[in-house]
């Protein structure tokens, strides 16, 4: 989907990205669309007829032979096909048939708009799959049934999870910023959301341009200021949660961390429902949303776009990324202003309530007013205001806009905090509430409050509304707070408001006295699990030798007990790594460990894969390997050399750390000489032009890093890693923020670098990517080593089969299997069951038993994948 329609500065585009399609009628047009000596691609417009709806459409194509999936773009409310021409055009180059269409209402469709009514807009969609079914291009899984996805953004994204939930033909969807619940989007906790509502039916044409019942609702709802029962009960029957449980698809949900309109608990709760079914779900949060921000159109189109590889045209090969990824504010680029983003992942999406930890708030009871006419309303966002840097984007910069009325609000503070705290979910607090009104309604807020108090920053401009009935009696509510990610620095405190307006939201008219105490502790969600990717400072303030000479110093300050360096071992002098006996125990624990025990050997010529889940122990193993912390026990030797803080033998081991900063003015090959001459080494040891060549930068060298993509930001970020030639390289996450043809460049840098009997050692998520481009994998769980040994053999190692199954096996079954005689576990896949055996397991054995248990075995085979084998390892830790 093209993100970069959303952004809100025109009312008419404020939601660009969602639609519909129908069954072909009339004249068609033909043209073909070149750019760039690129393939050419065919377009063929038509107008379709559906119950006497005209429905715009595009069809594109290239000639290539040959059938190919399919994918239908979907446009945002308020916009039209045009606004996913250029998505549209990119992925027919790619191999796709690829289908637009303006929705109901819109462009120069005719109809009523019914939100995505599934006997309308949804219905419209089947339509438009029927009609793909019958052209010669596209790849059929069965007469009828075509290799189909769907993608859109807001509108459109529902729109994809709705027609998934309504058609069974659909095979994979990639929905963003959008809703699961429009009713709880609209009415959340019982409190209208009225600018948004009124953005909504302007830039939709005005209410008469809707389906009548929906235009009675809204103005019932939007005069009264309270959502009733039928209005609910409209809004749901047009929203993804109602098909909740037909939604069986690969999903890839991409949701906006500055989206007052759909935040981020919308995608939360459709990957929880989606995920139950046992579909594969990737959630990624973008900086960007409704409320303006950077929307990160190239690199979501190419997640999207490699999304659809994997699960329509079966490529396993292709790297989807994270199963959960965000991107975070890193500080602002001094060149232009603009936020400059990084990304953090994890293995598994945690929710919005992994890692609680209790913040103490402190406040006595506390009265405030609702104003008559609940005016002058407080402020947090501004819907319609958020293009470019929205006042979100502020927010993320450390600038606070909000306002809140003296009176008007309760506030709890907590004591500083002692060290930083990330803020990764939705937040709780439980607070009593009082009013001299049966009926309240309180706008809850943590605010970020700098150390000196003189300036306080709302997360993304976010709140959570709150209606109270039967508050005259006096409540206890626990709030949900709206789900952020956010840092809190050491020395800020976080801040809980709770207000009795706000400008976005319909509060009630009648005056009226609150009354708010405490109930217990804030509860801040933190998501140990996602690992943040570095920083923007040039990877040379982590990974440069001399950093270990710091480390050094720092310990001889801190008093520390430094031991006698162990001598060379000159049987070791030619490989490259020995770790034998390795441990580290957690910091002011005695029986924790990060790494435990742990032995391995890496050769001359190897590209070795470092493999493991979040917490696995990997990155402190790096970090000891390059000499920035010491081991508690064991040993680490390179070419025969002790590993120590600036042992000498560290200037022949080279690291990339993900992040790599460079000087936006400068050319690449400028900010690699720099970098050298700040080692302090003499020039020509760099070999700087082979590591170039390696590195693959062609002419690009010459030119100012500001302009460079992100794969050659990454290449550079390597060749700089690579200066000197070390005989050692470590690459940690190299193909993080990468399209599938960057991944694919990254995997050649890597082979050519050891094709010269160097060797390369590499942390990455991308389990099909490590399968392709690394000779040996050490797998690590819980510290501990699991495997290690050559791919090929570990991909096959173990008896373990797959067993293809005719339909999805439910966990129950799975948890059988597992207990059966000669099985030492099991798993369910995407296809079956993967099951390990033990050494007196059988195949035929097992086969026996499954019939018993009614498995419906449709194939049994070794397994060949490297992630199947990863996930047997590691017994499901991922």
């Amino acid at each position: 989907m093209d993100l970069r329609s959303l952004r809100p500065p025109r009312p008419r585009r404020l939601l660009a990205a969602g639609a519909a399609v129908a069954v072909l009628v009339g004249v068609g047009t033909w043209t073909a669309v070149a750019s760039d000596q690129k393939a050419p691609v065919h377009r063929t417009d038509r107008l379709m007829a559906i119950d006497g709806v005209r429905i715009d459409t595009s069809y594109f194509t290239t000639d290539t032979a040959g059938r190919r999936p399919a994918v239908l773009l979907a446009h945002g409310f308020g916009g039209s096909k045009q606004d996913v021409k250029g998505q549209a055009e990119e992925l027919a180059r790619d191999g796709y048939a690829v289908l637009t269409w303006s929705a109901r209402g819109f462009g120069r469709s005719t109809g009523e708009i019914g939100l995505n009514d599934p006997d309308a807009e949804v219905a419209d969609v089947s339509k438009l799959i029927d009609w793909l079914a019958r052209r010669p291009q596209v790849e059929l899984d069965r007469p009828g049934d075509p290799r189909v996805g769907i993608a859109g953004g807001s509108y459109g994204g529902a729109v994809s999870l709705l027609a998934a939930g309504h058609d069974d033909r659909v095979d994979a969807i990639a929905p963003a910023i959008t809703y699961w619940n429009l009713a709880d989007a609209l009415f959340p906790n019982g409190v209208f959301k009225k600018l948004w509502a009124g953005i909504f039916v302007n830039s939709g044409g005005g209410c008469a341009k809707f389906q009548p019942d929906l235009c009675r609702m809204y103005e019932r709802v939007a005069e009264s200021g309270t959502p009733d029962a039928e209005a609910r009960k409209l809004l749901e029957a047009r929203s993804p949660s109602a098909v909740a449980a037909r939604i069986k698809v690969p999903t890839l949900l991409t949701q906006g961390q500055t989206d007052s309109l759909f935040p981020l608990g919308q995608a939360d709760a459709a990957a929880q429902a989606i995920r139950v079914n046992g579909a594969p779900v990737d959630v990624d949060w973008i900086a960007g949303g409704h409320d303006g921000g950077d929307m990160e159109a190239g690199r979501i189109q190419a997640r999207t776009r490699a999304w659809f590889d994997r699960y329509l045209k079966d490529d396993d090969a292709t790297g989807t990324g994270p199963a959960f990824r965000v991107t975070r504010t890193g500080g602002v680029d001094s060149t232009d202003g603009a936020a400059l983003l990084r990304g953090a992942s994890a293995d598994r999406y945690p929710g919005l309530e992994s890692g609680l930890e209790p913040v103490a708030l402190a406040g006595r009871e506390q009265r405030f007013v609702n104003p008559a006419g609940a005016s002058p309303p407080a402020v947090s966002a501004l819907p319609g205001l958020g293009a470019g840097a929205g006042l979100s984007q502020l927010s993320a910069l450390g600038v606070g806009v909000s306002l809140d009325f003296p009176g008007q609000y309760a506030r709890f503070d907590s004591a500083p905090v002692g060290t930083g705290l990330r803020i990764t979910g939705s937040p709780k607090a439980t607070v009593h509430v009082r009013a001299t009104s049966d009926d309240a309604v309180l706008f809850a807020k943590v605010y970020d409050v700098a150390a000196d108090g003189s300036r306080s920053v709302l997360p993304s401009q976010l709140v959570t509304p709150v209606r109270v009935e039967g508050a005259k009696a006096g409540k206890d509510v626990t709030i949900t707070l709206p789900a952020v990610d956010h840092e809190i620095e050491q020395g800020h405190r976080l801040r809980l408001v709770l207000a009795s307006t706000d400008l976005g939201y319909a509060s009630p008219t009648t005056p009226a006295t609150y009354t708010v105490s405490l109930k217990g502790d804030l509860q801040v969600p933190t998501a140990p699990e996602v690992r943040t990717a570095a920083t923007t400072l040039p990877s040379w303030v982590w990974w440069l030798p001399l950093a270990g000479l710091a480390v050094a110093a720092a310990l001889l300050l801190t008093g520390r007990r430094r031991t006698a360096a162990a001598p060379p071992d000159p049987a070791l002098g030619d490989v490259p790594l020995q770790i034998t006996g390795l441990s580290k125990r957690y910091a002011r624990s005695t029986d924790r460990y990060a790494v435990r025990e742990l032995s391995f050997r890496v050769e001359k010529g190897q590209v070795l894969g470092l493999l493991g889940p979040n917490g696995a122990g990997k990155t402190t193993t790096l970090r000891m390997l390059m000499g920035l912390i010491e081991p508690d026990d064991g040993e680490i030797r390179v070419f025969g050399q002790p590993i120590r803080p600036g042992a000498p033998v560290l200037s022949r081991v080279g690291a990339f750390v993900e992040g790599a900063g460079f000087l936006p003015h400068l050319s690449g090959r400028e900010n690699l000489e720099l970098y050298w001459r700040a080692t302090g080494r003499p020039a020509e040891d760099a070999h700087l032009d082979e590591a170039l060549e390696i590195a693959g930068l062609g002419d690009a060298l010459a030119r100012a890093v500001r302009t460079y993509s992100q794969g050659m930001r990454q290449r550079l970020a390597i060749a700089q890693a690579m200066l000197g030639l070390p005989d050692l390289l470590i690459l940690d996450e190299p193909t993080n923020g990468l399209d599938p043809p960057q991944i694919r460049e990254m995997r050649e840098v890597m082979i050519r670098y050891a094709t010269a009997g160097r060797t390369v050692i590499v942390s990455s998520h991308l389990l099909a990517e490590v399968e392709q481009s690394c000779t040996h994998l050490v797998v690590m769980d819980r510290g501990r080593l699991v495997q290690a040994g050559p791919v090929a053999e570990i991909i096959g190692s173990g008896d373990t089969l797959l067993i293809g199954t005719a339909e999805p096996v439910e966990e129950p079954v799975v948890e059988k299997v597992a207990a059966l005689p000669g099985v030492a576990s099991a798993l369910r896949t995407d296809d079956g069951v993967l099951v390990r055996l033990t050494p007196e397991g059988s195949a035929s054995r097992l086969v026996v038993e499954l019939v018993r248990l009614d498995v419906p075995v449709a194939s049994v085979g070794p397994h060949r994948r490297l992630e199947d084998a990863f996930l047997t390892l590691i017994g499901g830790s991922a």
